[in-house]
């Protein structure tokens, strides 16, 4: 191989990495950002938010919150098209089993076994400019 195509080649997958780099942190910043908003509106439907991104061996849950007296995760979801569907639509069987084992994890490592559950989506759609076009919020999703 002569050194102009080796040079070519090593400045293509440079390329080829820093966008995905690029890709995954506008994916990372698309969920920070709906999470800020979906915190937002929680706050402002009533809900008392416990705990954000509780980290655990099972995953990661959003949000946690209290409505009333029910003890609420939520899950949320967020796209910058509706093209392939809605975000609150992603949140499958699997994912529903995974979130399900996070929060009885919770409830046994905070105690809580007794207080009454239930499980919210939010799902928002941006924009291409990355302003909120829809927020939907889905109470006992599942």
């Amino acid at each position: 191989m002569d050194r102009q195509r080796y040079i070519a080649e090593v400045f293509y997958i440079i390329f080829v990495k820093l966008l995905i780099e690029e890709e995954s942190m506008n994916r990372i910043d698309v969920g920070k950002k709906a999470e800020e908003a979906a915190a937002l509106y929680l706050r402002n439907q009533g809900y008392k938010i416990i705990e954000r991104n509780f980290r655990c061996s099972f995953g990661e849950m959003d949000i946690i919150a209290e409505d009333g007296d029910v003890l609420v995760f939520v899950e949320v979801r967020s796209r910058r098209s509706s093209a392939y569907g809605l975000p609150q639509e992603t949140v499958a069987w699997v994912k529903q089993q995974k979130l399900r084992r996070l929060a009885g994890y919770y409830l046994k490592i905070k105690k809580a076994g007794e207080k009454k559950c239930r499980f919210d989506v939010i799902g928002i759609l941006f924009d291409q400019n990355m302003k909120i076009k829809s927020l939907d919020l889905i109470r006992d999703a599942f």
